[in-house]
């Protein structure tokens, strides 16, 4: 028998034991079919699934707070807070474009052997973030109310809109700063210390929002709630990246770090940086602006079409979510690689990390195909509502797979620093394809199958051009162009 005081230990041993078990089988079979080897596979998942987890928490917040808004407020709360989101989003994808030129700078150097110039690369990353984001935070704080104005006119939505956006206004700063510091260190191959710390910050963030809520603060409370997160994921991240040392197992200070001291600007890499990170701001910014005209065309068709839209397009996030991980694993070894000159290694981890999150995406996403209806049933409860939003989850999983195959796709190029290709295929998917096919479904007997073949044809199209653009190889001429000198 064992020890009362043990038997935890114990029964964590024999989880441990079945989940090494487990995956050494899942690892043999990759190999054996051709996927991907056992060290890069190893390697890829060590980076990518704290950023799978962080996804997760992440989208799990944002359906918190907006069920918090819906139950304690009404649906008009939720409308306004939708379109505050919108504005949030799209400052957000600016962050996230220039985060994602950071990293590709980032590992390059990092895997080449120059810390310091990495080190200067966060600099110009920080000075760059805070020059664009101060100016966006004030125009949403002062101009909340007409920005609103130009997606709704009912009064109350529009004042619950207004009161989100004025709070979470100053968030944004502090999003920018924490984005750039989380591809800090995955940049350097960490990629668990971020997770523990924005996964925590998911946590903090629906405590305070039901706390708030629960306090009768209502719109005003999910917003404050965001906002404290924020911050406090921010500074925790900003300690590592200063050199500070964590009490938690696992979580280290970063190798590649930010300081006041020494030289803050560097002219070369500041041009680097930019010309990366525009590319991949613009394709953020075209990703996001889509779903406007897209919402618009849903709603000529009835509330039930925009609420099957909403729902399929939230299952959809929820399985790219693994794409978080693998086009960061890809990003960062990719580049690392590259950055030692490797060339030949960048381009195994490249193919074998796409074909890993196909598979991944096919799996999950043909498990929601199958359950689709029952999956509605969370969402919705009349019989048309369910039918409508069985379909548009089914369309969501199919374009989970091709989203989730372009993610690694873009993140290998992203890492290679050849940033501008996966611009040119989200504008060439999104608004020469998909836009015009769904608008079609105005003027046609296509009617509401216009939306799917839009979701799918703006999954599909993007992955195609990047597929394409991958094996012509150019992306290596590219790297050489963003490594250390001594490469």
């Amino acid at each position: 028998m064992i020890p009362s005081g043990t038997e935890p230990t114990a029964k964590s041993h024999a989880r441990s034991l079945i989940g090494i078990v487990f995956y050494q089988r899942i690892a043999a079979l990759l190999t054996w079919v051709g996927v991907i080897d056992r060290e890069r596979l190893d390697r890829t998942v060590s980076l990518s699934w704290p950023r799978i987890v962080t996804g997760f928490a992440i989208m799990s917040k944002q359906t918190v707070d907006l069920a918090l808004v819906g139950w304690a407020v009404g649906s008009a709360a939720v409308a306004g807070l939708a379109y505050a989101y919108a504005y949030w989003t799209l400052g957000k994808f600016v962050g996230i474009g220039l985060a994602g030129g950071a990293v590709a700078l980032i590992s390059q150097n990092y895997g080449g052997d120059e810390t310091g110039r990495a080190s200067l690369v966060v600099k110009q990353g920080v000075w760059i973030a805070l020059a664009i984001v101060i100016p966006v935070s004030a125009l949403y704080g002062l101009l909340a109310e007409p920005l609103i104005r130009v997606l709704g006119s009912e009064p109350v939505p529009v004042g619950h809109g207004v009161t989100y956006l004025v709070i979470v206004a100053p968030a944004l700063g502090f999003e920018y700063l924490n984005l750039l510091m989380s591809r800090t260190y995955a940049g350097v191959g960490d990629t668990f210390t971020p997770m523990i710390v924005r996964a925590t910050g998911g946590v903090l963030n629906i405590l305070l929002s039901v706390a708030f809520v629960l306090a009768g603060m209502g719109v005003a409370g999910v917003a404050l709630g965001t906002l404290i997160s924020t911050a406090v994921v921010t500074v925790v991240l900003g300690w590592g990246v200063l050199g500070g040392s964590y009490p938690v197992p696992g979580m280290k200070p970063s190798p590649v770090t930010f300081s006041f001291g020494g030289p803050q600007i560097d002219r070369e890499l500041g041009t680097q940086l930019v010309t990366v990170s525009a590319p991949l701001i613009a394709r953020g910014i075209g990703e996001m602006a889509i779903i406007f005209p897209l919402l618009w065309i849903a709603g000529t068709f009835g509330p039930v079409v925009v609420a099957a839209f909403e729902i399929g397009r939230r299952v959809r996030d929820l399985l790219v979510s693994f794409s978080w991980g693998f086009s960061t694993a890809s990003s960062t070894l990719v580049g690392q690689e590259l950055g030692g000159g490797d060339e030949t290694e960048a381009a195994a981890y490249g193919g074998a990390i796409v074909r890993l999150s196909f598979i991944v995406h096919f799996a999950a996403g043909a498990a929601v195909f199958l359950t689709a209806p029952w999956i509605a049933r969370l969402f919705v409860s009349q019989p048309g509502e369910l039918a409508q939003a069985a379909v548009f989850v089914r369309v969501s999983a199919v374009t989970a797979v091709l989203l989730g195959a372009n993610g690694a796709l873009v993140g290998a190029l992203r890492g290679a620093g050849d940033t501008r290709w996966p611009f040119v295929a989200t504008v060439v998917g999104q608004y020469a394809v998909a836009l015009p096919v769904a608008a079609a479904g105005l003027v046609s007997p296509l009617g509401v199958a216009g939306l799917y073949g839009a979701l799918v044809l703006g999954a599909g199209v993007p992955a195609l051009i990047n597929v394409w653009r991958y094996r012509t190889g150019e992306w290596k001429v590219v790297s050489r162009e963003y490594r250390p000198k001594s490469h």
